[in-house]
């Protein structure tokens, strides 16, 4: 099904994964100016209705699309059932995690390389996710940096299970990340009804990115607490810090 956007169009792909087990929906934003003469960066939105939606990322890629400050860039956002999926897809601990990074490596990119005018290599491709949904951008990044070349993750999720994937990460292939956190951001409400700190950790996770050695921007958002509002204005520094 193709439905009209804004200015470019957005598609509705489906996609049977043999690792989750489930019928995928990805949905696809490509820019006013395609062409298959033209090459394209894939931008891989988790929590991808909440980045279409509440992130307003389709508008927000034509406007910068149409300003020169986003480069032949097709946005793909890929949705969860409920929390609770969400959270068993996307958290370090999650019984789908591992799945999940296998949907996104053997499945999605090869269905989206046949199917788009994409560049096909790993600095071409970006995977961008919001808390959780960030954690689980870089989690798959740096185990595939042959496939995904950059990250954009907004106030993600960091345990002693990230930092240590940084510490142990490959630096062949470097991953360049875009990261952000509030610095409200000491009392988050998560899944479980708990509480936590994610500035502490989150600043823990930009020194070991830095000690690593990986391309990276930080920036920490002042006042910026674990919602929407601030994600969404802080969605054009990214898009323009990456794909410029």
């Amino acid at each position: 099904m193709t439905i009209i956007g804004r200015k470019g169009k957005m598609m509705d792909e489906r996609l049977d994964s043999h690792y989750l087990e489930e019928t995928m929906l990805l949905k696809i934003y490509v820019p006013e100016s395609v062409s298959s003469l033209d090459t394209y960066r894939l931008a891989i939105m988790q929590d991808g209705d909440d980045y279409y939606q509440l992130g307003r990322a389709a508008t927000l890629s034509d406007r910068l699309h149409e300003n020169g400050d986003m480069e032949n860039t097709i946005l793909i956002g890929i949705h969860y059932q409920d929390k609770y999926d969400r959270q068993q897809k996307y958290h370090p601990n999650g019984s789908q995690q591992k799945a999940y990074m296998s949907f996104l490596v053997q499945e999605v990119v090869p269905f989206l390389d046949e199917r788009l005018p994409s560049s096909q290599v790993g600095h071409s491709r970006a995977l961008i996710g919001d808390s959780l949904a960030g954690t689980l951008a870089l989690m798959t990044a740096l185990k595939y940096p042959k496939t995904f070349g950059n990250v954009i993750m907004q106030s993600p999720y960091v345990d002693d299970t990230v930092l240590d994937t940084v510490t142990k990460a490959q630096t062949l292939h470097p991953v360049s990340t875009y990261h952000t956190i509030g610095t409200d951001e000491t009392t988050v409400h998560t899944t479980d009804g708990g509480q936590a700190d994610f500035l502490t950790p989150n600043r823990q996770l930009h020194e070991h990115i830095k000690k690593k050695g990986l391309p990276s921007v930080y920036h920490e958002l002042e006042h910026g607490n674990h919602t929407w509002k601030y994600w969404q204005d802080d969605l054009k520094h990214a898009f323009a810090a990456l794909f410029n």
